[in-house]
């Protein structure tokens, strides 16, 4: 794949970005510079560029005379972004409620409807699931004038959107996560603040759920050393 012109550092950076976040270059798997090089058509400088970069953002480990890797993930990070998310997410949902408009229900209804759609069609992609989910959710930050909000849950990407990828991707419970749109708009279509709170948080820390046992066996190598203790204590 050699690149014509234009900024090589900038296409290599948001190339390698989107393959580390979508698993296709999956947690600590390595990436050569000759590899990228070569691939891209680059010299040397754009390539270190883009991986300084990636380092910069959290998605790669640049280890002296040894290479690059994609960065493992923290479960520590992990279920601090979750709660965080809960919390800001649950405040802005509570908002939402209290400034309830039929235009906006029907906002939120039709985005329900797109992921219908998109789940009964066979050509779907997990990254197609992925911003369908991000858009449902995204629609109460935009009606509440948010968007900084979001922007910062979004910006998490190091950790948080790589295992939300990996629950997506890995799992394929599609259907599971729709259902669980579709109750958490009749929640709020009722009106009922405290139990949108209960169902926020079961629903954002579903993938840990869905995962289970599999973070500690099949996935354990994308995870860094330190979370063996939670695996274990999950265990016990």
């Amino acid at each position: 794949m050699k690149v014509q012109g234009g900024d090589i550092a900038n296409t290599v950076f948001e190339t390698l970005r989107q393959e580390i976040l979508d698993l296709t270059v999956k947690p600590g798997e390595p990436l050569l510079e000759s590899v990228v090089c070569e691939r891209f058509g680059a010299s040397r400088t754009p390539v270190r560029t883009a991986f300084q970069r990636l380092s910069d953002a959290g998605l790669i480990e640049i280890t002296p005379y040894k290479g690059a890797s994609a960065s493992l993930l923290s479960m520590d990070h992990i279920k601090q972004m979750i709660y965080m998310r809960c919390a800001i997410e649950t405040n802005v949902l509570e908002d939402f409620i209290d400034a309830y408009d039929l235009f906006a229900i029907e906002d939120v209804e039709h985005h329900l409807r797109q992921q219908e759609i998109l789940l009964s069609t066979s050509t779907f992609t997990p990254s197609d699931f992925y911003r369908a989910d991000s858009a449902f959710h995204r629609l109460w930050f935009l009606r509440m004038h948010c968007e900084r909000l979001w922007d910062i849950i979004q910006k998490s990407e190091s950790d948080y959107t790589r295992f939300r990828m990996l629950d997506i991707v890995e799992m394929h419970m599609f259907h599971d996560i729709y259902q669980e749109h579709v109750r958490l708009v009749e929640l709020i279509k009722d009106r009922d603040k405290a139990a949108v709170k209960v169902w926020m948080s079961d629903h954002l820390n579903g993938g840990i759920r869905r995962l289970g046992e599999k973070l500690s066996t099949d996935f354990a190598g994308f995870f860094t050393k330190e979370d063996e203790r939670w695996f274990s204590a999950r265990a016990i």
